[in-house]
């Protein structure tokens, strides 16, 4: 089932991925990552009380509280390293800093939650990373030493996010992983919600603006956003977070194989050792998740 709903997850995400690369020109990047939260949370909510319509939500503690106050902060930290790491490295590179967050990621799972790291599993998500790397055709020779270093820090943190996200659901003292999941869910985006608001209200007022302006759009991004999230709670909620994530990787394939750029000038040698590598990687992941 983890596989399942990780699948699903990438795939909606790509869609939310198209929908706010239309809103970043018309109210900038941190307006467009905002949008991903504020116009998420409603259709969590509306998720959320349909599921509450029959089942009691468990009850939320401070644990809960404190772990997705943990993944919030981390994720939004992460797209700010993120977005200093695209304007200072080309695209390759910076695609490949950023996929090295399962490493980083079954690092923390296994410091704070106390989850089973063991040579396979970490042999199985190097290998898939590696395989990302060499796919991404980065000039590593041009890297600069400072932006790389956000690269990685951007990675360690998107990881940090997904720990906090899977501390938060494990909090839960009861509940499907459904519902564990759209619970942790709705908290996450609340506490972003208000934090990329009141951001916003002071330093970039006229974002929010051009925000209400751009609903139309937004609201396609949110709804999108809110399911490839539940979906990667639900995987969140069913094995480790690195699983998820590593898994994850293997859209990376999708994207090349429909890449136009593919069909036009071939696949490089370096490319179809990555793919191996992923394939390889993912494949042995399964066998010992």
């Amino acid at each position: 089932m983890w596989i399942l709903a990780t699948l699903i997850a990438a795939a909606a995400q790509t869609g939310r991925n198209a929908a706010q690369a239309g809103l970043t020109g018309q109210i900038g990047t941190i307006g467009a990552t905002a949008v991903r939260f504020i116009f998420g949370l409603p259709f969590a909510a509306l998720f959320l009380a349909v599921l509450a319509w029959q089942t009691p939500l468990p009850a939320v503690g401070a644990r809960t509280l404190a772990w997705a106050a943990l993944g919030g902060s981390a994720q939004i930290a992460a797209t700010a390293f993120m977005l200093v790491t695209m304007r200072g490295q080309s695209f390759g590179v910076a695609t490949a800093l950023m996929k090295t967050e399962p490493v980083t990621l079954a690092i923390f799972g296994a410091l704070l939650l106390a989850e089973p790291l063991g040579l396979p599993r970490l042999a199985a998500i190097s290998l898939a990373v590696l395989g990302v790397v060499l796919m991404s055709g980065a000039d590593w020779r041009r890297a600069r030493t400072a932006t790389v270093a956000t690269g990685i820090v951007a990675g360690a943190l998107f990881g940090l996010s997904a720990v906090g996200f899977r501390g938060a659901i494990l909090a839960l003292p009861e509940g499907s992983a459904l519902l564990r999941a759209a619970v942790v869910l709705v908290i996450s985006l609340a506490m972003q919600s208000v934090a990329m608001v009141l951001w916003l209200a002071l330093r970039e007022p006229h974002t929010l603006g051009a925000i209400a302006r751009s609903w139309r759009v937004s609201l396609l991004a949110g709804a999108l956003g809110a399911f490839a999230s539940l979906f990667w709670f639900i995987g969140f909620a069913l094995t480790a977070a690195a699983n998820v994530r590593t898994l994850a990787l293997i859209e990376v394939l999708f994207a090349q194989f429909l890449s136009a750029r593919l069909f036009r000038e071939g696949v490089q040698p370096r490319q179809l050792l990555g793919m191996g590598l992923i394939v390889a990687g993912v494949a042995l992941l399964i066998r010992v998740a």
